[in-house]
């Protein structure tokens, strides 16, 4: 039979520019979710400073970069406990008169505080574009860690199938995904026909990767103060079952969630999706034959 795994769920608010005091809350979780025995902790997307790339004091944010993820190595030695601290943004200095650049990077962090995965968001959201610089062409990685073969995605990469492919192509089981998603990414079109457009959007995608891709999903989204646009939902989702554990809309808060890995075996026996993917003949060869003008 395949393990069962303690995982934790954290969903946080992040303070706008409060680098220090979003650690501190986030560490208090991690410790938490350690003394209830979980093996893994993941925290949402740019959980340390929120997301605004327009204040003049973002960038220098950014660039203590080293010192959180140090300290995210640190508390996982000491709590024993696997984590994957959301995304931490990245201030890399250019050559002479050359801008930052600004990557979103999560990180795979084991239980005795070393880094054993790194991937650098590569679907960037519209507004990021003018930010953030993408992962591009660079293959989609799993990693081997103690919970097995893992993946790791960002927010956005959600919507794109050919991501979860990639990596269950090469084995991932768990596929963790940081996010910072809320209600107000739905145009002023969408939010007319469905004010809670987004929640319907993440609820029905999580739902129809796991179940397609024979993996679970450790969903870890922003909360926030009611009537600013927080999405939350975060969740862990598997086949058959759907939502393990599923946070409210916008409250910060945290779930610990025994994940049977049997559920991922089960799946594939009946839907056998992996094995599809393993044959001489398999007919999607990741390879679009549309041109860019009938795109």
């Amino acid at each position: 039979m395949a393990p069962v795994i303690k995982v934790a769920v954290i969903q946080l608010y992040p303070k706008p520019m409060q680098i220090e005091h979003n650690f501190n809350k986030a560490a208090n979780y991690i410790r938490s979710a350690a003394t209830q025995g979980a093996r893994l902790a993941v925290l949402p997307e740019y959980h340390l400073t929120n997301w605004l790339p327009k204040d003049p004091n973002f960038i220098n944010l950014c660039e203590q970069w080293e010192h959180y993820l140090k300290e995210y190595q640190d508390l996982a030695k000491e709590c024993k406990i696997c984590i994957v601290p959301g995304t931490i943004v990245e201030s890399h200095r250019g050559a002479e008169k050359e801008e930052d650049r600004l990557l979103n990077v999560a990180y795979f962090i084991d239980q005795n505080g070393e880094i054993i995965g790194k991937y650098v968001k590569k679907n960037l959201w519209g507004p990021e574009r003018e930010h953030l610089i993408s992962s591009g062409r660079d293959i989609h990685e799993v990693f081997d860690t103690p919970l097995g073969r893992v993946g790791m995605l960002i927010c956005w990469d959600l919507a794109f199938p050919e991501a979860f492919r990639e990596l269950i192509a090469q084995g991932a089981k768990v596929i963790i995904t940081p996010t910072f998603w809320t209600l107000n990414d739905c145009s002023e079109a969408g939010l007319k026909l469905n004010p809670s457009a987004e929640a319907t959007f993440l609820d029905s995608i999580l739902t129809a990767r796991a179940f397609e891709n024979t993996c679970a999903i450790i969903f870890a989204n922003a909360g926030g103060p009611p009537g600013r646009g927080y999405a939350g939902l975060s969740q862990v989702t598997v086949p058959f079952v759907g939502a393990l554990t599923r946070l409210g809309s916008c409250a910060e808060g945290m779930s610990v969630v025994d994940v049977d890995m049997q559920i991922l075996e089960d799946a594939e026996e009946n839907y056998k999706i992996r094995s599809d993917l393993t044959r001489d003949d398999w007919h999607y060869d990741y390879r679009h034959s549309m041109t860019r003008e009938k795109l």
